[in-house]
């Protein structure tokens, strides 16, 4: 063996560069090595967003209504466009896709119906933004019409629950058949003909203004403050996909996420987009944001919407939980961060950390069938496996299938 000179060293690093560019070359279909720029920025930006179609994401331009409106009322707006590779045998199928984050309009210290009523009046402007700037599909955060309550065990705070056609979805259907504009509501139910039982539900408004359909919460957490089993238990819709006028669409519920089954469910049933309204601080779950939804994305080739509100919510009595805190007033600081992830593991930046936002995507469906056609995920899988061992798990004999060296506890 001999240590490389300092020529040779200087061709293979050129052999190296060149055979990534060639590469980057093939997956685009371009007929010449692309060199994407070396600046460290572009670097940074290339691992924490990846890159769309071999190029970064590129911000949308929006009408002056939205930005006049989210200057009037301060809130973010951001835009972006995922892209897909042109097909010979299908057009492009662009949607325009919204988020919305909020805080809390009025102190929880306020009578209910001034509350629900200052939320209301807060939502309408970007509800109002979204349309002008020609959204399809719109997504509100888990529970939007109420303080995330939760966390104290207090019952009256039921009362914020109301009927599938309720209040909120009547002031929904009217923006949605205005804008022509699928909405994804969060509401806490109130389920009148089942003994007024209490769900964590969204009701998907076509945009037509006709209620499509509803799905309950599936996972419900047992984390610090977050005792939400007091009020609903988990839901009874299994995992269903609604076929709008843009695209096929499912929702995740908050707690959701972090069960990789969960996502794959509603992967298996069809969904291009799944929206993921959520309620979470800081201190619990920040660093597992980004990365959970952007791997369901990659995992089941679908968009994913993850929305969270933001804000510290503070209540009129404290309470405790099972973390052995001292009594407090408030979950902690709802961290906002709404962004969208994609198939091909491209995502966009994050809407502020503070302040109520709209963020908006154009993307093409497209993308999630060529994503499957490149990885075959869906034909390498071992379903017929995981069903067996999911069958088995389920005995009460069950033995986990581990195979232990024989001479771990053999002494020499």
């Amino acid at each position: 063996w001999r240590a490389p000179t300092a020529s040779r060293r200087r061709e293979r690093k050129r052999g190296r560069r060149r055979g990534r560019s060639e590469a980057t070359s093939r997956c685009t279909g371009s007929s010449s090595p692309i060199s994407p720029p070396s600046s460290s920025r572009f670097e940074a930006s290339r691992l924490l967003l990846g890159l769309n179609c071999a190029h970064p994401l590129e911000a949308v331009s929006l009408p002056g209504a939205t930005t006049d409106l989210a200057k009037a009322h301060n809130f973010d707006v951001q835009a972006f466009r995922f892209n897909a590779d042109k097909e010979h045998m299908r057009q492009p199928r662009i949607v325009r896709v919204g988020l919305i984050q909020n805080s809390i309009a009025v102190p929880t210290t306020c009578h209910f119906a001034d509350q629900k009523k200052s939320i209301m009046e807060k939502v309408k402007p970007i509800i109002d933004a979204a349309g002008a700037s020609g959204v399809n599909i719109l997504c509100l955060q888990e529970a939007w019409t109420m303080p995330f309550a939760f966390c104290t065990r207090e019952k009256r705070w039921c009362e914020f629950a109301e009927p599938v056609d309720g209040e909120s979805t009547q002031f929904l259907q009217e923006l949605a058949q205005k804008y022509n504009m699928v909405i994804v509501s969060p509401i806490l139910e109130r389920d009148i003909n089942h003994g007024e039982t209490i769900w964590n539900t969204v009701v998907v408004i076509g945009n037509n203004g006709n209620i499509i359909g509803i799905h309950r919460k599936n996972h419900i957490p047992r984390v610090g403050d977050f005792n939400e089993s007091t009020y609903y238990m988990e839901g009874n819709t299994g995992h269903p996909v609604f076929e709008t006028a843009y695209g096929k669409i499912a929702v995740n519920i908050c707690y959701g996420r972090h069960h990789p089954l969960n996502w794959l469910a509603f992967g298996l049933n069809g969904a291009e987009i799944v929206f993921n309204p959520s309620a979470t601080v800081g201190e619990l779950s920040e660093p597992m944001w980004p990365i959970e939804a952007r791997n369901a994305a990659i995992a089941n080739s679908y968009f994913v919407g993850s929305i969270n509100r933001v804000g510290t919510e503070v209540f009129p009595n404290p309470f405790t939980s099972g973390d052995g805190k001292p009594q407090h007033a408030d979950f902690g600081h709802f961290y906002g961060s709404s962004h969208f992830s994609a198939p091909d593991a491209s995502c966009t930046p994050s809407l502020s950390r503070y302040r109520d936002g709209l963020m908006i995507s154009d993307m093409d469906l497209n993308l999630c069938r060529q994503i499957k056609d490149k990885w075959a995920f869906r034909m390498t899988a071992r379903y017929d496996m995981y069903a067996n061992l999911l069958s088995e798990y389920l005995k009460p004999d069950f033995k986990p299938q581990v195979i232990a060296d024989p001479l771990i506890n053999k002494r020499a």
